[in-house]
């Protein structure tokens, strides 16, 4: 079992930038590829960025050169670093981690990010 536990959220005006941290316990961290997801009101819940263990990124395009997904394995966390943010960021941002190996994956609770114009 992975418990993932997000921090990092709030408000900030348009332009501005937040980081926002994912940790994980209860496993081996180097064995999950973790990614990042928001859920905007009224809206389906959509995949933001991905690494792997190998540390490939990925991101959607909607935050291609806006935001960077970062992984530290040594303290068990991912961050999403976020800059020039806009009002279509307002979002609950969640993390997910998925073992290697397959399964489901693990969801965290998430963390309100609102962006004001």
């Amino acid at each position: 079992q992975v418990q993932l536990v997000e921090s990092g959220g709030g408000l900030v005006q348009a332009g501005g930038s937040l980081t926002l941290s994912c940790s994980a316990s209860g496993s081996t961290f180097s064995s999950l590829t973790m990614a990042w997801y928001r859920q905007a009101p009224g809206k389906q819940r959509e995949w933001v960025a991905v690494i792997t263990v190998s540390e490939t990124k990925r991101y959607a395009d909607s935050v291609k050169g806006r935001f960077t997904i970062v992984r530290v394995n040594a303290k068990n966390t991912v961050y999403l670093q976020m800059t020039n943010l806009n009002v279509d960021d307002t979002a609950i941002y969640y993390c997910k981690g998925r073992h290697i190996a397959g399964g489901s994956g693990y969801w965290g609770q998430g963390t309100q990010v609102t962006v004001s114009s």
